[in-house]
């Protein structure tokens, strides 16, 4: 019986194994610097959200045609329609509550982020609750990038249909706002590019679904507006969502990657407001 014979090793080809495999480790360890990066550009901060996959730092513009009877609104070429009711610069934040309350809560939020759908379906009745009793006013900055890192139009098509409900009563985007939280799909299922489906969610709000709302979201008449709003979320510096500050004041609304429960967020606004 014959055998092969042993192939002995060089001290150089150690050394260019050695060379290979530090290579490797090498671009492995950049390769997972990258994905980090791009889970902390669309959720809490937290290393173990992986459920979205987002380019990091990429900001989203609108700008195209208007949508058909295709069931989605195409990106608007059209003139840049400020909504009714929208305030803060430009036009770009959309503010709930008594105009004279003492303090100021801001909230960051993407409608396709699943974490901002825990934090609304959560404490969302609570956050609501104080500010009806006029703790503070809420100023909504609104985004759409996690467009660009998931794929599909839903956030700015959303944002967009939100518009319209802002334009027709504050009151009118409060609800629809929940409405969208309280029936977000799957951050890979890009529903909210429907039009025909937003339309559907509207029903649940009472009075929403003048003719002029339905045109609105049906002709994409506020997408250059969601250009603009995100343009000033991508400015203000936040990196993240949902991000809430109060009167400047970051508040740590998720503890062990979950949201606070009502009762925490409220102790917390005690102790910023006094």
């Amino acid at each position: 019986m014959s055998t092969s014979p042993k192939k002995n090793t060089t001290p150089g080809d150690r050394k260019a194994a050695r060379k290979a495999a530090t290579e490797r480790m090498r671009q492995e360890r950049a390769q997972a610097e990258r994905s980090a990066r791009i889970r902390r550009r669309a959720v809490v901060g937290t290393a173990s959200a992986v459920l979205i996959a987002l380019a990091a730092g990429v900001a989203f513009a609108v700008g195209g045609s208007t949508g058909s009877g295709s069931g989605s609104a195409d990106t608007a070429s059209g003139p840049l329609v400020v909504p009714a009711n929208a305030s803060g610069a430009d036009g770009t934040v959309v503010t709930y509550g008594k105009a004279d309350a003492p303090h100021t809560l801001e909230v960051y939020e993407d409608f396709r982020c699943p974490f901002c759908e825990q934090l609304e379906t959560t404490t969302g009745p609570t956050v609501q609750q104080l500010a009806d009793a006029g703790s503070y006013k809420i100023e909504y900055h609104l985004a759409t990038f996690l467009d660009q890192g998931l794929g599909g139009k839903g956030s700015r098509t959303a944002l967009a249909a939100a518009g319209a409900a802002l334009n027709e009563g504050v009151d009118k985007f409060k609800q629809f706002h929940d409405v969208l939280y309280a029936n977000q799909p799957d951050e890979r299922d890009d529903a909210f590019a429907d039009v025909n489906h937003l339309l559907d969610l509207a029903d649940k709000v009472p009075g929403l679904k003048t003719d002029g709302f339905v045109k609105a979201v049906r002709e994409g008449t506020y997408l250059p507006w969601a250009g603009q709003v995100n343009k000033a979320f991508d400015k203000s510096g936040v990196t993240g969502t949902p991000t809430v500050r109060l009167d400047g004041k970051k508040l740590d609304v998720f503890s062990g990657g979950k949201a606070v429960s009502p009762e925490q967020f409220t102790a917390m606004v005690k102790q910023v407001t006094g």
